[in-house]
């Protein structure tokens, strides 16, 4: 799978985002999608030595500071209680690692929604087509 920079790659929840939505009669958990891109990563997680594609690589340290598709939810996550908050990423390669981490990939997974993670995701969909990570 195509190995991550932050040059737009994106984590979509698999399951749906559940936060509190206000409503006339109080706040009702409601589902939302949930979608990150690697644009938004934080320049202290990435590894600036290391270029994918002209761009910084990112490892499983790396997180994504802003995320996306709930913001109708103005009350939080049920289980982060936040809106648009981070994702993470939960595993990478266990054979290739960039800034002495795991690589992270098309196909690894995420916690999305801030920390802890209101819901899980996986990458779907590449920044870059130049640099496969196989294992």
């Amino acid at each position: 799978m195509y190995m991550l920079n932050n040059g737009g790659a994106i984590a979509t929840a698999s399951q749906p985002d559940m936060c509190k939505t206000p409503t006339p009669a109080g706040p009702v958990p409601m589902p939302y999608p949930n979608i990150a891109n690697t644009r938004m990563a934080d320049p202290g997680g990435l590894v600036n030595d290391v270029l994918i594609a002209g761009l910084p690589a990112m490892n499983q340290m790396s997180k994504v500071t802003l995320s996306s598709g709930d913001e109708a939810g103005a009350q939080g996550g049920l289980v982060s209680s936040k809106v648009m908050g981070e994702m993470t990423f939960t595993d990478g390669s266990t054979k290739v690692t960039v800034g002495g981490k795991p690589a992270v990939r098309v196909t690894t997974q995420t916690l999305q929604n801030g920390a802890p993670g209101n819901t899980i995701g996986v990458v779907s969909a590449g920044s870059q087509t130049c640099v496969m990570v196989m294992s």
